[in-house]
């Protein structure tokens, strides 16, 4: 419950900047938005982290956080010379159907922050953060530990694949095109359909190749930590 209510709350705050920066005569029209639309994502993003701080998080569930995240981040350099292709967004969303949406959150937001060492940081940082957050969180909403619908995943990973381009395209637009307006924000969007597409197709792809070995082995690590988590607690 907590976690759909997350999501259409960050829903809900998604349209209500749009309609803010597309409307005008309204009092918060033509502020920089570039500027501001970093602050409030990264506030959102302290926010988690600082819940996530604050719940019931053992070692091992942080080594093994800190493992995937790298992992996720690893594989996305060698993919960056391919437009929108890469295996991140698969591996934080399998991570998120095992282990539920914080921890599918927190992976997807280390390993963009991870991966832009190597690729750089910038102001889009925060915003891959959330985005590729917000596609562990949604398939940790599908999660089933006790079964893996490959189908079902698949397609919600590819559909995941157009909403981190559609998210993205947020920035791109605030923070590049001028003037904000609805008819920019549809160029930018239609701009952007190859490559959401081809991240979409990737994620399909991934998904379809490595799902059910990945789903297994998370899954066996979820077992191990719980029977050790059990042990020390007797």
């Amino acid at each position: 419950m907590k976690n759909k209510l997350f999501l259409l709350v960050i829903i809900l705050i998604v349209l209500l900047l749009v309609g803010m920066i597309v409307i005008p005569n309204n009092p918060l029209y033509g502020i920089n938005w570039a500027l501001a639309s970093v602050m409030i994502i990264g506030l959102a993003l302290l926010a988690f982290f600082w819940q996530f701080e604050r719940s019931e998080v053992n070692v091992q569930s942080l080594t093994m956080l800190a493992t995937i995240a790298t992992l996720a981040a690893i594989a996305r350099v060698p993919f960056v010379a391919v437009m929108g292709l890469q295996p991140t967004t698969f591996i934080v969303m399998i991570t998120g159907y095992v282990f539920g949406s914080q921890t599918g959150f927190m992976v997807g937001a280390v390993a963009a922050l991870v991966s832009n060492f190597f690729l750089g940081q910038g102001p889009w940082t925060p915003w891959q953060m959330f985005s590729w957050g917000i596609c562990g969180v949604i398939a940790g909403l599908i999660g089933n530990p006790n079964r893996f619908r490959l189908i079902n995943f698949t397609i919600v990973a590819g559909l995941c694949g157009y909403l981190f381009g559609w998210i993205m395209n947020i920035w791109h637009w605030i923070g590049f095109v001028y003037p904000l307006n609805l008819t920019t924000y549809i160029a930018t969007w239609l701009a952007s359909i190859p490559s959401d597409t081809l991240h979409a197709a990737g994620n399909i792809a991934f998904s379809l190749l490595f799902g059910k070995s990945f789903y297994s082995i998370l899954i066996r690590f979820r077992k191990k930590m719980q029977t050790t988590y059990l042990d020390a607690d007797c």
